[in-house]
């Protein structure tokens, strides 16, 4: 009898957790969300659709803006390329703020909203000044000087954009990642594929942006773009708000620094207590008291600070759970592991960040001056930032073959359901960037030598770095955004893609340093600068040898570091749900 009372509690169980979803989550009226009625691949799609349009706006503007700057604004090479870099490196950390807002106070549903409307402002100043005569570039068709007016409309409006994609980009794909249940083994297996099919729709927007967007913006104009760009914005605003009864939402819980800190200042007060023999012996909730989140398995690096979970003998433990920043639980310490864990990471993929960021500066500008007539037919030009479609169509690609043949195939062998593990992952896309900057390094070069020479060079040399830097892409920024969603505690997600995000914001400021720190140096040594008043006069392929060097170190130096560095343990379930094992 008590047999078959235990059989029916399991059953139950079972039955809750295949018809609930029981993470946490909540559906738009605030009840715990039915599996079959919300979430998953139901709900995904139309946050994918939005990041489409987002998408399609941004590199329709940001991979022609080194062309703008120096056709339209007429800034000079350098210039334009550190304006791009400063724009780029503040659309790529202002997540940071915006996932930090939506983790702690708005959630991650609401911080889309304001950060879309905010987006759409800038889209629709941009149009604006090209239509309001005040605001236009100037009067006549070709014009010296652009008027200050338009300068400072356009820079207002691009950074409107970047404050926008602050909110925008963490909050929404880690919202769409949140519509799948990670315990539940099909929902997990989904989770693994979106953000691979996430990139494929990206990629989609991305191409057509650079190759029918940018046409337009080449030969009928910016603002008729613009008008382009705002209108989808906005369609998409509103298929995302139709999508409002499937979703599953987090409520936010607050600062998540505030535990880190909890952690910090409990293990230095306990810093003189001996370790206890047991892992178990550290304070824990029970997994019925816990109900917000998931439980951490304790791990052994950064002992130290496991000091903050040691219940001291002589203080009452109800004594010592009145204060949060002298007791502190194992899952909050292994918390504040997982993101001191993930710095070394962030750090060792900066350099993978500075290769990426040429693919929208120097190759594009390297495109505006090559021959872009396409097999011998002068009447049609390719757009310099069409080119970047090749890095789209590449990477849309890859990630179908990664996907649907090679994980399969690795599976077999590796025995992981990843097939090969996030930091592998990482590691093999670096090899691909370093293989795009010698390439870079060796088309420059031959461009170089014919220009001597007066003789043309056709814009498909370029097609090589511009394929497989999309493949590197495919690797290592799809496993960034993997790795710093999934390792990061459960509460920070919307920070995790931030981190992610900011791993390129960081790389566009070091570009920077590093094009002033090297021109600087070549003035000394080499009577040729390396960063002219234009590329002809420029060595811009030793900047690339000199890229390809430092990412062969620093590949070492990832090796070393993803080594040492752990994943995230997660305290098993008393049931695990799988659909395709029945319960006896």
């Amino acid at each position: 009898m008590k047999h078959n009372n235990n059989g029916s509690e399991l059953q139950d169980s079972y039955n809750d957790q295949h018809n609930w979803v029981l993470d946490s989550s909540l559906d738009s009226r605030g009840h715990v969300p039915l599996r079959a009625r919300t979430g998953a691949w139901k709900a995904a799609l139309f946050i994918i659709a939005i990041e489409f349009s987002e998408r399609l706006s941004y590199f329709g503007l940001a991979t022609n803006l080194v062309v703008y700057l120096t056709t339209i604004i007429h800034q000079d090479l350098k210039t334009a390329v550190k304006n791009v870099n400063y724009w780029s490196g503040v659309t790529t950390l202002m997540p940071l703020l915006g996932g930090f807002v939506a983790d702690a106070y708005l959630g991650r549903y609401t911080t889309v909203l304001v950060a879309t409307t905010i987006y759409l402002m800038g889209l629709v100043l941009l149009t604006m000044s090209w239509f309001i005569p005040g605001l236009k570039p100037c009067h006549e068709e070709v014009c010296v000087e652009p008027r200050k007016a338009h300068e400072i409309a356009f820079f207002i409006a691009i950074y409107l954009i970047s404050i926008g994609t602050g909110g925008h980009k963490p909050c929404l794909e880690s919202f769409g990642a949140d519509q799948f249940d990670d315990d539940h083994v099909e929902e997990r297996k989904m989770r693994m594929s979106y953000f691979n099919w996430w990139n494929v729709c990206l990629c989609a927007g991305i191409l057509t942006s650079v190759t029918f967007l940018v046409y337009i913006e080449d030969r009928v104009g910016w603002g008729v773009a613009g008008i382009i760009f705002t209108t989808i914005m906005a369609i998409s605003l509103l298929i995302f708000l139709i999508g409002k009864p499937f979703y599953r939402y987090r409520t936010p819980s607050g600062s998540p620094l505030t535990p880190m800190l909890q952690v910090l200042v409990a293990a230095i007060a306990k810093r003189n207590l001996p370790y206890p023999s047991d892992p178990s012996l550290l304070h824990e909730v029970s997994k019925a008291e816990f109900t917000t989140g998931r439980l951490l398995a304790h791990t052994k690096h950064l002992k130290f600070l496991d000091k903050a979970a040691i219940i001291e003998e002589n203080t009452p433990l109800d004594l010592q759970k009145q204060s949060p920043w002298r007791l502190v639980t194992l899952t909050k310490v292994e918390e504040a592991k997982l993101i001191i864990n993930v710095i070394p990471i962030w750090f060792s993929t900066l350099v993978f960040g500075i290769c990426a960021t040429q693919t929208n500066t120097f190759f594009i500008k390297q495109a505006a001056i090559m021959d872009r007539h396409i097999a011998g037919n002068n009447s049609f030009t390719v757009p310099p930032a069409s080119m970047f479609s090749l890095t789209a169509l590449s990477l849309i690609i890859s990630l179908t073959i990664y996907d649907k043949i090679l994980v399969a195939l690795l599976r077999r062998v590796t025995r992981n359901q990843r097939g090969i593990n996030i930091l592998q992952r990482i590691g093999t896309g670096m090899l691909f960037s370093l293989t795009t900057m010698i390439i870079a390094a060796l088309v420059e070069k031959k461009r170089l030598d014919r220009s001597e020479n007066n003789e043309p060079m056709s814009v498909i040399w370029l097609a090589p770095q511009f394929i497989v830097i999309g493949v590197a892409d495919a690797f290592t920024l799809v496993g960034l955004q993997e790795y710093f969603y999934d390792q990061v505690p459960d509460s920070m997600r919307s920070l995790g893609i931030a981190i992610y995000l900011s791993v390129l914001g960081a790389a566009s400021f070091l570009n920077n340093l590093l094009i002033t720190a090297v021109d600087t140096l070549a003035d000394d040594f080499s009577a040729k600068s390396w960063f002219g008043k234009d590329l002809n006069s420029s060595r811009l392929d030793r900047f690339y040898w000199f890229l390809a060097g430092v990412t062969a170190a620093n590949i070492c130096v990832f090796v070393v570091v993803a080594k040492r560095c752990p994943y995230k343990s997660v305290q098993p379930n008393q049931v695990v749900v799988d659909s395709s094992v029945s319960v006896a």
